[in-house]
């Protein structure tokens, strides 16, 4: 049985889906989307994205990112044309952010006794004379950053040579992918891979979703380690996190989570701060020349898809020919969760493809037995 999949959506969660779904002869895939990698808008988040492995999640829901940092490990180490490159993290802690009131979005990653520990190399505790000013403890370990303008035409062209074919479209409903196939035959599995698009587009029209507004400043100055604060004075919707993304890509200065928050502009207080606090942070970033000393790129805003929920990974039955598989949800661990659900996404195909197999077989039983019976009814 052949699987003709169509995924609606191409950023990083719609991208590795398709490539892995493309590895197997048995699926014929087609990607459709509104935007594509090389285009900049505010509805389609993932070229905004640092995009790093900071892990967020807590330990019972880590598998995703669990199962995606030994690959990203892989490319680095194998593949340098697809734009990610080893980086040394810092993180730093304050006491008074642990019973802060609010959303913390990545508390998980500020623990004192983190799960990632033991996945991501060379973790250990900062000595004290380590630890910025301002803050009580901190941590370092191994990670990655990625070139999202290299990174995502990369897993395009992956998805070209295993033959997947991608088509420009706005779709109003999900049920439209059905018909999108190069194929010419109607989907038998559709994959939504739509992020913010989730909340309203047709048939799935999930309320639970809200963007996580993120303003960033990218910058040509130079910095390592990566690092990442728990918590600022400025904003509770404000942080600081600095990473410099592979292949000549910047270094991003950041940032902000602000959940509910549609504006696409920049606002330019809130850039003021970031490369203020970049440079108190990491006073290497300019040679100590301030903010004066960066040399800026462009400002930049991304809308992160938050589902309060958590991440929707799951089978929903469109009607008796057809099952969408949703992969949305990622809030801003999209790229270090990626091959750990595109591989759920996988699994769940794999179960369809097994389930309609056997009910087409005992399809082909019932009409076997049918004709037999046809046949010595006759004869009588």
């Amino acid at each position: 049985m052949v699987n003709v999949i169509v995924v609606a959506g191409a950023g990083v969660s719609g991208l590795t889906s398709a490539l892995l779904l493309s590895r197997s002869k048995a699926n014929k895939v087609t990607v459709v989307a509104k935007h594509m990698p090389g285009d900049y808008d505010i509805e389609y988040a993932s070229p905004w994205a640092g995009a790093n492995v900071l892990p967020m999640a807590e330990d019972e829901n880590s598998r995703w990112e669990r199962r995606t940092w030994p690959e990203l490990k892989r490319l680095t180490e194998e593949v340098p044309e697809a734009g990610i490159h080893f980086q040394k993290a810092r993180v730093y802690r304050r006491l008074k952010d642990e019973a802060a009131p609010g959303y913390h979005p990545a508390d998980p990653l500020f623990s004192a006794n983190p799960w990632y520990k033991s996945v991501l190399p060379d973790y250990r505790e900062l000595n004290q004379d380590e630890v910025i000013p301002g803050h009580d403890s901190g941590c370092e370990f191994m990670s990655v950053c990625i070139n999202t303008a290299v990174y995502l035409p990369w897993l395009v062209g992956q998805c070209l040579k295993n033959g997947v074919v991608f088509k420009r479209v706005v779709l109003t409903s999900i049920r439209e992918a059905k018909t999108l196939s190069h194929t010419g035959q109607p989907a038998n599995i559709i994959i939504n891979a739509t992020a913010l698009g989730s909340l309203k587009l047709g048939g799935v029209e999930d309320t639970t979703m809200t963007p996580a507004r993120g303003q960033v400043v990218v910058v040509r100055n130079e910095h390592h380690p990566m690092v990442a604060t728990s918590g600022t004075d400025d904003s509770s919707t404000e942080m600081t996190y600095i990473m410099q993304r592979a292949a000549g890509g910047g270094t991003i200065l950041g940032g902000t989570y602000d959940l509910g928050n549609w504006e696409s502009i920049p606002d330019p207080n809130i850039a003021i701060r970031i490369m203020k606090r970049a440079v108190q942070t990491a006073p290497g970033l300019t040679g100590g020349k301030g903010i004066e000393g960066l040399s800026v790129i462009r400002h930049g805003v991304g809308l992160r898809p938050y589902r309060k929920n958590g991440v929707r990974i799951e089978e929903e039955i469109l009607d008796e020919q057809t099952s969408i598989v949703h992969n949305y949800g990622h809030a801003g661990w999209g790229y270090q969760g990626s091959y750990g659900c595109g591989e759920r996404v996988v699994e769940l195909v794999n179960e369809i493809r097994k389930r309609k197999g056997e009910d087409q077989s005992r399809h082909d039983l019932l009409l076997h037995d049918l004709s037999f019976h046809l046949s010595i009814s006759l004869k009588q």
